[in-house]
């Protein structure tokens, strides 16, 4: 596929990047350097640990290239010819592995730059001199192919663009976002914790932060119930078998912790000699021919209710669950259903568990345990289009209400080149045209992406936009004509006959923790009132006016606001300070003329002073406020 002109651009700038690099450190030895959507990097071998001040240097050599003028010229060779060319530049130690990743009879191509040669497809510009505009941005360890078993390179991240003006402005809109950063705000607005001995990736909701995420919790439960959803609760671990049917444990094993087998039958196998390498090895082995046969059956519209093999009864352990939707079928299965029953929507929020690499974890945004605001709809294949409409109206209730009006659509559908997928083609393509024709109703662009189904459905996924131009992949919603299968669910019709339900799948936030993660970021801290988790201070100006203060604090905690007193003995200047810090979104300073009136001084941190007011007054527009689950406006500069 032909580089764009921007990724022409970045492209070249990781070769003068790697040219930099070898005139400043000769002995390092390269790997590969591509072009990403927001820039480039390379990655590099070398004892020596890059500083901040390595990079500016090295920039500063980058630039000497760029006015160099040098020429790229590309050079087609054999594969021979290839494995001289990289032992002369002396870059055998992972250029030849990349080397061997081109499939024969493809092209094999260097680009030369000055003194630098390359292994490399391209493109590049024509003249080092075009690359006008970069900058190098960070330095980070990253495992050769993304290996943890491998050895860890130093990649240096850098950006590029056409033209300063536009450099200038990603590198504004870098800062916005390391002020927005929620790892950042999340510290120091005592919203969560991630404890090292506690586990990476694994979300500690402090007080502050619980208060965020209930309160959106209140509010989607809210229209669950104007939906007709029920509410169920489930376990945080299943059998193994449970996640082979579904096909979770084959298709994600990778992504999943590892499976443990009932201590019975651990016990049984060590007095036999099994060590836990080879327990873990029978495991996926037996799982494996499990999921095969169940693969096999699933195709075909059979599925015996003997499912358990022999060898499954001894290693038929458990696992933290990956899903929450094998659970609900469970509960869909556990009683029969008719026609007129259906649809049936089960809503839960869900904690499941991924093992994701300590190198992919951030923050809030990429965890090893979330909770999903998950539920799962079981419908006639009739009702599939209206489900799937009102799935998508509560996801765009969401974002209206949060303010998240820029956003994409994107129409995840199967690639009918790979093996990932299950489930025959007619049931694929009657769910990947429910999933085109909603998404034509939602009044906004969709792009419709092959590959980026579920291996059981196709998906529509609503990709947002935040105040910064970031892009966040949220809400999602799924047609499943598979697992019904798979697990065999039927409901009677109006025949009197059984017939085989459609299942939907959908989350509107996602997940709880990279919803709030993104929110945070979203918003830089500043929430709406409603979702504040302190809604107001009080801050007297002398102990003459605490007990006004005390007053004003019982009636607004009647009311169930969230509201905090200021007792400190602080100057007023430092309290008001303070509660700015926090980002309190209201504060009412309380002098003696204020007591004596009944009154408050308003400070919104919107709005900045509002003046003297009835707190009565003041205490209704507060109200209406927080039930009408109001933006706040842009603040003052």
């Amino acid at each position: 596929m032909a580089m764009t002109p921007l990724e022409e651009i970045r492209h070249s700038c990781s070769h003068v990047l790697a040219t930099a690099v070898l005139r400043l450190f000769p002995d390092a030895k390269l790997d590969i350097g591509p072009p990403t959507d927001t820039g480039f990097y390379y990655d590099i071998d070398l004892d020596h640990k890059f500083t901040l001040d390595d990079l500016a240097k090295i920039e500063v050599e980058m630039k000497k290239i760029a006015d160099e003028n040098q020429r790229f010229d590309r050079r087609e060779v054999s594969r021979d010819e290839a494995i001289e060319i990289i032992k002369k530049i002396g870059q055998e130690r992972y250029k030849l592995g990349r080397l061997a990743d081109i499939p024969e009879g493809e092209k094999i191509s260097f680009y030369t730059n000055g003194e630098f040669t390359d292994l490399c497809a391209g493109t590049h510009v024509r003249y080092t001199a075009k690359l006008k505009a970069f900058k190098l941005l960070s330095i980070a360890g990253a495992y050769h192919r993304g290996d943890e078993k491998n050895k860890q390179l130093q990649r240096i991240y850098g950006t590029a663009f056409a033209s300063k003006d536009e450099l200038a402005a990603y590198l504004t809109q870098i800062e916005q976002a390391k002020q927005r950063d929620h790892r950042k705000l999340g510290k120091e607005l005592k919203l969560f914790v991630i404890d090292d001995d506690v586990g990476l990736g694994l979300v500690l909701w402090t007080p502050h932060g619980a208060v965020v995420r209930q309160e959106l919790q209140n509010f989607i439960s809210e229209e669950l119930r104007k939906q007709g959803y029920s509410q169920v609760f489930t376990p945080h671990i299943g059998k193994l078998a449970l996640y082979k049917t579904s096909g979770h444990f084959p298709y994600y094993k990778d992504a999943q912790f590892t499976a443990f087998a009932e201590p019975d039958a651990m016990l049984k196998l060590a007095s036999e000699g099994c060590s836990c390498a080879e327990l873990t090895a029978r495991l996926e082995s037996v799982s494996q021919g499990f999921a095969d046969e169940i693969n096999r059956r699933a195709g075909k519209e059979v599925i015996a209710k003997d499912r358990v093999m022999d060898a499954d009864k001894l290693l038929d352990g458990f696992m933290l669950k990956p899903m929450n939707c094998p659970h609900h079928i469970k509960i869909f299965a556990s009683q029969p259903h008719s026609y007129r029953d259906l649809p049936v929507r089960l809503a839960e929020f869900g904690t499941v568990y991924r093992w994701e690499q300590s190198g992919e974890l951030n923050g809030m945004t990429r965890v090893r345990g979330f909770t999903q605001d998950d539920a799962h709809l079981f419908c006639t294949e009739e009702q599939v289009a209206g489900e799937v409409l009102g799935c998508l109206s509560l996801v765009k209730i969401i974002l209206s209400t949060l303010g998240m009006s820029d956003y994409r659509v994107r129409v995840g559908t199967r690639d009918p080149d790979s093996n990932k997928y299950t489930g025959e083609a007619a049931n694929w393509d009657k769910a990947e045209a429910a999933c085109r024709a909603a998404a034509q109703t939602l009044g906004v662009p969709f792009t419709e992406e092959p590959g980026e189904a579920a291996f059981y459905g196709p998906k529509i996924d609503f990709v947002i936009k935040d105040v910064i131009g970031r892009e966040w992949q949220l809400g999602t919603v799924q047609v499943d004509y598979n697992l019904p299968v798979r697990f065999d669910l039927s409901y009677i019709g109006a025949d009197n006959t059984a017939h085989r339900p459609v299942m939907i799948h959908r989350a509107p936030f996602g997940s709880m923790e990279r919803f709030c993660g993104v929110l945070i970021e979203h918003f830089g801290g500043d929430f709406p009132v409603w979702l504040a988790p302190e809604q107001l201070r009080l801050v007297p100006i002398s102990e003459k006016t605490l007990d006004y203060g005390r007053t004003l604090l019982a009636s607004l905690k009647a009311a169930g606001v969230r509201a905090v007193l200021d007792e400190h003995n602080d100057k007023l200047g430092a309290k008001i300070r303070r509660a700015e810090l926090d980002k309190v979104p209201y504060t009412l300073v309380l002098g003696q003329k204020e007591a004596e009136a009944q009154s408050v001084s308003v400070r919104s941190r919107a709005r900045g002073d509002e003046g003297v007011q009835p707190f009565a007054s003041f205490f209704e527009k507060l109200k209406t406020e927080i039930a009408t689950r109001a933006l706040p406006e842009k603040k003052k500069v």
